[in-house]
């Protein structure tokens, strides 16, 4: 009697591909194709195990192995989690993760799934203990590879910024990118309204004024298109970008890097001695006009702080020990009341900046916030359909109050100057430009939302933030965090803190630091 052969089980196999540029995916035969193929191959000599490959792709052409936040991997997943594949095929280690810790998140979700992980040009079995010593090894010389990449990239970054060449990244306003030998060219008509912009910022001698001249004079910041056809820039100016820029010497024919500046080989379109006459106004405007409470302490966390055991408020006080300041945050019922209390003081600079490395954390929790930037762009959509709601009444009231200004003004007979007429004029002179101000700020709002805000942006964008907060203003350190965060609770006894966040004001602040850094000089 003859034994019955058994055939064997089928195992679905899915092959995944990554390639880190966009260089070459246009082509009909791509990297992706290449690395594919491959493990087809591969497949085919394992016909005799049962070994069949899924006609789902699974390609990432364009993103980084950096992290995870790529759309092929997480298709990959879901269905690894759906129970739709026994076996992961990879050309190398590297095309499925780059990152250590990323990759022992991925592994970990296979091993849960009971999914095996193949690369194809590296031979070991992740199902022993030997294989994943070798799987790890060869994950840590990949993400070994990518950071010596891009200590690389910085480097060259940086020699060709100390020769004054342009290393790239947006045109300033001012200038163009010449596509043949990358280098800035003089854009006449966007040099003189940067110039212009110089001579008013000495003339108005404050941000603010200057913002709303140019408003009126409907000057937008530099409009630029991306590789990919992404539309940047073409902006309102605000107080912020228009910092940034009357202290970026490009203008002056300089370049910067980090704090070194350079000359650069670009011609310079203001004026070396104007420039530096706008540094120190800035400069002095910068000292000499912060706001400080009554009392003295500058309290970043005033009315958001609150003691957690007791339920209540954490003033802001201070102590001056040897002609020094100490600020503090102290709960209040032991100001007024004298009870003890686990919360009672608290250093004021420490808790602010834990506050704010708490807010950058997110940029470590890809879900988070994603969840957060979902609800903040849902919350600001329907403040924004609330301030578009009271649009229509605003037009109106400001065509009456123009009529009125009109009739006023025409009912005036020359010479006239009776005060009570002069008064009238003026009382509605400032009420049509609050109307107009007021009707400005959707359409500002409304920018926001051209284009989606991505996750790998955010997350950068809330590094950047933690890392230039230090150095801003004491004012404008407030109003971030006051944008961003709802309520701050302090348990002094168990040394825990909470953040509950303001998901609109959040995305709010990742948007301008996210345009910033997109229209800054690199």
């Amino acid at each position: 009697m003859t034994s019955k052969k058994h055939s064997p089980v089928t195992v679905r196999c899915a092959i995944y591909t990554r390639k880190s540029s966009e260089e070459g995916l246009e082509k009909n035969f791509s990297s992706l194709d290449a690395q594919r193929e491959a493990a087809l191959a591969y497949v085919q000599s394992q016909r005799h195990e049962g070994w069949k490959c899924l006609a789902t792709r699974y390609d990432d052409g364009g993103f980084t192995g950096g992290n995870m936040d790529r759309p092929a991997l997480k298709r990959l997943l879901v269905d690894i989690e759906g129970g739709k594949i026994d076996c992961v095929l990879c050309y190398k280690v590297d095309r499925l993760s780059r990152s250590l810790l990323d990759f022992a998140r991925i592994i970990g979700i296979f091993e849960t799934h009971h999914v095996a992980f193949v690369s194809i040009t590296q031979q070991f079995n992740s199902a022993t203990s030997i294989g994943r010593l070798v799987l790890n090894v060869l994950l840590s010389f990949a993400q070994f590879e990518r950071e010596i990449i891009s200590e690389r990239t910085r480097d060259k970054i940086a020699a060709t910024r100390r020769k004054g060449k342009w290393s790239g990244g947006l045109p300033l306003l001012g200038y163009d990118v010449d596509r043949t030998v990358p280098r800035l060219v003089v854009n006449r008509k966007e040099a003189a309204r940067v110039r212009a912009i110089f001579d008013l910022y000495l003339e108005h001698r404050g941000l603010l004024p200057v913002v709303r001249e140019l408003a009126r004079r409907a000057w937008r910041t530099k409009t630029s298109v991306t590789r990919k056809g992404r539309k940047l820039g073409g902006r309102p100016f605000t107080k912020t970008n228009l910092h940034q820029l009357l202290i970026n010497p490009t203008f002056t024919g300089k370049l910067r890097y980090k704090t070194e500046v350079h000359s650069g080989e670009h011609p310079a379109i203001v004026d070396p001695l104007k420039w530096q006459k706008v540094q120190e106004l800035l400069h002095s405007n910068h000292h000499g006009g912060s706001r400080v409470p009554r009392n003295g302490s500058v309290s970043i966390l005033k009315g958001l702080l609150r003691c957690r055991p007791c339920g209540c408020a954490m003033t802001p006080t201070h102590a001056t020990k040897g002609g020094k300041r100490y600020r503090y945050y102290v709960c209040s019922s032991t100001l007024r009341e004298g009870r003890e209390c686990p919360s009672r003081s608290v250093p004021a600079g420490q808790m602010e900046r834990i506050v704010m490395e708490q807010i950058a954390k997110l940029s470590q929790d890809p879900e988070r916030l994603k969840a957060v930037l979902a609800e903040g762009s849902k919350q600001r959509r329907t403040r924004l359909s609330e301030l578009e709601g009271s649009r229509r009444g605003m037009e109106q009231e400001l065509a009456r109050a123009k009529a009125l200004f009109q009739n006023l003004l025409q009912e005036s007979e020359p010479g006239d100057s009776k005060q009570s007429s002069a008064s009238e004029l003026e009382a509605l002179r400032e009420n049509i430009g609050h109307l107009e101000r007021r009707l400005m700020e959707p359409e500002k709002q409304t920018l926001t939302f051209q284009h989606p805000l991505e996750l790998d942006q955010a997350a950068q964008a809330l590094e950047d933030l933690e890392n230039q907060f230090g150095s801003r203003p004491v004012a404008e350190q407030a109003r971030l965090i006051r944008l961003m965060v709802q309520r701050v609770d302090y348990d002094g006894g168990e040394g825990k803190l909470a953040l509950t966040l303001d998901p609109a004001g959040l995305v709010a602040v990742v948007a301008d630091q996210i345009q910033a850094d997109e229209e800054k000089d690199l």
